[in-house]
């Protein structure tokens, strides 16, 4: 099954997702979005794909939300401030052919593998 997990290797529920992966045989697509930023096309997309809205698929608990006054902020300013901040967006994002899904709990990722 090909797989690719948008993966923080400083994130411990990353870590557990990717390791979950590697346990059901599955050897996905690293993507350290951190270093590689998703492209608008890219993260719209994934949301779209895992029904998820910008506000759903942020970082609550990250300091620059707050810094940033997203809480009262619009989807789109949300959305624009995760392209400009990827640590805003919560992860990790799985894709396989059986869906997308933002596998926060771990227990989604079974949905999808």
């Amino acid at each position: 099954m090909d797989a690719t997990i948008y993966h923080n290797p400083k994130c411990s529920t990353s870590r557990k997702a990717l390791a979950h992966l590697r346990e059901a045989g599955i050897e996905p697509t690293v993507v350290t979005y951190l270093d590689t930023p998703y492209t608008r096309e890219q993260l719209t997309g994934l949301l779209a794909d895992a029904g998820l809205t910008p506000a759903q698929a942020v970082r609550k608990r990250e300091t620059l939300y707050k810094e940033l006054d997203l809480g009262s902020a619009s989807d789109e300013e949300i959305l624009e401030a995760m392209l400009e901040h990827p640590i805003l967006v919560e992860r990790p994002f799985v894709v396989t052919a059986k869906g997308t899904r933002l596998t926060r709990p771990i227990d989604k990722l079974d949905e999808i593998i």
